[in-house]
């Protein structure tokens, strides 16, 4: 063969291989830039904004910034964060995701103080508004683990949203009855697993198609605690429903870090516990023997088999594992909010905890991070109707859908779940 021929043959693989322009970046971070050059176009007048409780060594208190100014800073950082993107992806290289999350942030920074800009009665509490996202997030990051734990062993599980259900009623029935939170909180994942044995039982030993299971579980979990709260609850409210509460714990030294001790480390028991189950969850899926053996059931269940491996086994205790920690995730409606249980407390949070674990990539850390995305999204609706903003109050509770929606179906791309979830073995 001529050096010729050689030559147009490696220009033809050449020009094969060349990676293509992906465009989602770039596009969504000119949206974004162009919403904040808006924002900062539209801003005029001063922003209170309030670091009260910000930290236990001094006075937070209220400053007052030149809205239009501040908007034009966070216009400028989205300019060079829009600009890179675009770079780097006409280059057709890899874009950083931190030029995208400077993009997003100097977006966010500058709406909020374009919508208390101008009104002097109007203050935006930064301190309650991250640690309420926080709070608001800590059933999505239960439900998100869970789906992560249960796909990963290669059993689909849309019953988040019945598993969060009941356990925040297992959670106020039982706390209520022995006058403790803590024993609620032991009630509430015991409810999560026991659903998630059904699961199991239909989806493992009966081959049962995974998602149809899923949607019958949600709907006996909301008919059970609907029919049991009308017949049961309501009528002993003062003992079986009274709204017992999880106590605030603020950890000595790191609670006062200025802005990130209050938002962190002043928080309930529950919050404590889904820092644990992320960061011991990331590292014994990919570091230990059981993580090994989980994955190996949801991606190859033929090879785990001729090692040895018990398939079935494996997925049954998982579903029922990662179910109790949605379980636990739904002690947040009741123990950690201290409320009564209510119909439909769960209010379709576990179908938002499947978008996060979608979004994570079926990682822990990735989980956790999407689902606090959703979380501050759902709390900067509730901050946003009390600092008065003008933007109808059911547009404001549609920000968490929306986001949802958006993030899952711009941000998350080409993912790939468990190659072998929904698959019964053998």
């Amino acid at each position: 063969m001529s050096a010729a021929v050689i030559n147009a043959t490696d220009t033809s693989d050449n020009a094969a291989i060349v990676q293509p322009i992906h465009w989602r970046d770039p596009v969504v971070s000119a949206g974004m830039l162009i919403l904040t050059v808006w924002i900062a176009i539209s801003a005029h007048g001063k922003s209170n904004i309030s670091f009260a409780g910000a930290s236990g060594w001094f006075q937070g208190g209220i400053w007052v910034v030149d809205a239009a100014l501040t908007a034009w800073i966070m216009a400028a950082a989205a300019v060079i964060g829009a600009a890179v993107i675009w770079i780097r992806a006409l280059g057709r290289k890899h874009v950083s995701g931190w030029w995208m999350i400077l993009v997003g942030v100097a977006f966010v920074v500058a709406f909020l103080v374009w919508v208390v800009a101008g009104k002097e009665t109007s203050v935006l509490p930064v301190v309650s508004l991250l640690s309420g996202g926080l709070m608001f997030a800590t059933p999505l990051v239960f439900g998100a683990l869970a789906g992560v734990v249960n796909e990963r062993a290669g059993v689909i599980n849309i019953a988040i949203e019945g598993q969060l259900l009941v356990g925040a009623f297992a959670g106020a029935l039982v706390g209520s009855l022995f006058h403790n939170p803590w024993i609620g909180l032991i009630g509430a994942p015991i409810a999560g697993a026991a659903l998630g044995a059904l699961l199991a039982w239909f989806a493992i030993t009966f081959r049962t198609e995974n998602i149809v299971v899923g949607v019958v579980l949600n709907m006996l979990a909301l008919g059970l605690t609907s029919f049991l709260f009308s017949t049961l609850l309501k009528n002993n409210a003062s003992t079986l429903n009274s709204g017992v509460k999880l106590p605030v714990i603020s950890i000595p030294f790191l609670s006062d870090i200025p802005i990130i001790g209050p938002v962190l480390f002043k928080q309930t028991a529950l919050v404590y516990l889904m820092y644990v189950a992320v960061i011991v969850l990331q590292f014994m899926l990919f570091n230990s023997r059981w993580g090994l053996r989980l994955r190996a059931a949801g991606e190859k269940p033929q090879a785990a088999d001729t090692v040895g491996i018990n398939v079935n086994r494996i997925r049954w205790h998982n579903v029922i594992f990662g179910s109790a920690l949605a379980g636990l995730g739904g002690a947040f409606f009741t123990l950690a909010q201290g409320l009564p249980f209510s119909k439909d407390i769960a209010a379709g949070n576990g179908f938002i905890a499947l978008a996060a674990m979608i979004l994570g990539r079926w990682r822990p850390s990735g989980a956790l991070a999407a689902a606090l995305l959703f979380g501050f999204a759902t709390n900067l609706g509730a901050v946003m109707q009390a600092v008065g903003a003008d933007i109808p109050a059911e547009y404001l509770l549609m920000i968490p859908y929306l986001v949802t929606i958006l993030a899952v179906a711009g941000f998350v791309g080409a993912v790939r779940p468990p190659a072998a979830e929904g698959v019964p073995y053998p």
